[in-house]
């Protein structure tokens, strides 16, 4: 019987062809050695921390002669058994739900006016007005934020007086500052998050456009029925990105732009904010690294959920 002429490669004929590939490949290699190493450093070498939350950690000790917690999850009962768990659970989801569901409805409206935008000057002065908002760090917010809204001097509160009305302690008054947070997002993120539907829109084959021109489509149907539908698979896969991190609170947000008003904390405290109060005042850190990584292992079934919901529904949208 004669041989196999097309037999497998060996592990030689393998590790040969890896080396080549490397070999060929060196100078884009070589570009993502710094990223690399940097996830290594920032990313997954602290996740030895991950002990922490099980551990009572007495500094001279160090991480590895702390003695452990009994029981085991004594440092997540903490926070489970403590009266706020329930209200910022419920913040940190429901503001960061919709936070998504907003900034993603704001960037897709974004990207389609400056779609329609003609001329590419002024799409370039649109999009630099947009995006500048993205470099100015929360700290500098929550003092614009604070000029708009203070009790006395307030450019909110003068208007509403110069109207006959009375002023607003903003600072006080819980039921406002979703909204109040909800705007400061969109705004702070809005440009950023426009540029990769715009990008998307960019790349969407002109023909299409002029085919449903031609079919007598207007502008608006134009945007629904070609647009809209070309945007759906990065619109999943950025929804996707976002949901993995829904019970991660933006810190900045939450902490500079409330100012860290007590008052508030019943509709803006949120589990990042609650955790660093908790690591500030009792330096609990156990306390603090068993929420961190409760957070974590929270986001992580929540993306692979509805990533797998995707997968069901449209394969070719999904994450992986």
């Amino acid at each position: 019987m004669e041989k196999q002429v097309n037999a497998k490669p060996g592990t030689k004929q393998k590790k040969r062809i890896k080396m080549n590939m490397l070999i060929d490949n060196f100078q884009l290699a070589t570009l993502t050695l710094p990223t690399i190493i940097l996830l290594g450093i920032f990313a997954y070498w602290p996740m030895f921390g991950i002990i922490l939350a099980f551990k009572d950690f007495k500094v001279p000790k160090g991480i590895i002669g702390s003695p452990w917690v009994d029981p085991i999850y004594k440092n997540f009962q903490f926070f489970f058994e403590s009266q706020d768990a329930w209200r910022v659970t419920r913040n940190t989801l429901g503001l960061n739900l919709l936070f998504i569901v907003i900034s993603t409805v704001a960037g897709v409206i974004f990207a389609l006016i400056m779609f329609e935008v003609k001329k590419a000057k002024y799409v370039k002065i649109y999009q630099t007005a947009s995006i500048i908002p993205s470099f100015l760090s929360w700290v500098v917010v929550g003092y614009m934020v604070y000029s708009l809204l203070a009790p006395q001097g307030g450019l909110l509160n003068k208007i509403i007086i110069g109207l006959g009305g009375e002023g607003i302690q903003w600072y006080t008054q819980p039921q406002y500052w979703p909204l109040i947070l909800l705007i400061s997002n969109v705004w702070h993120g809005v440009g950023i998050g426009s540029i990769i539907y715009y990008a998307a829109l960019m790349g969407v084959d002109t023909e299409l456009f002029e085919a449903a021109q031609m079919d007598g489509a207007n502008k608006l149907r134009r945007v629904f029925h070609v647009s809209l539908p070309q945007l759906v698979p990065i619109i999943t896969i950025m929804t996707l990105l976002a949901i993995g991190g829904i019970f991660r609170a933006d810190f900045g947000l939450f902490y500079n732009v409330t100012r860290n008003q007590g008052a508030l904390y019943s509709t803006t405290d949120v589990i990042d904010t609650y955790v660093y109060r908790a690591l500030m005042n009792q330096g609990n850190i156990g306390m603090s690294s068993a929420v961190g990584l409760f957070q974590s292992l929270v986001c992580f079934v929540v993306l692979l959920t509805s990533n797998f919901i995707v997968t069901k529904v449209e394969p070719e949208n999904a994450l992986f």
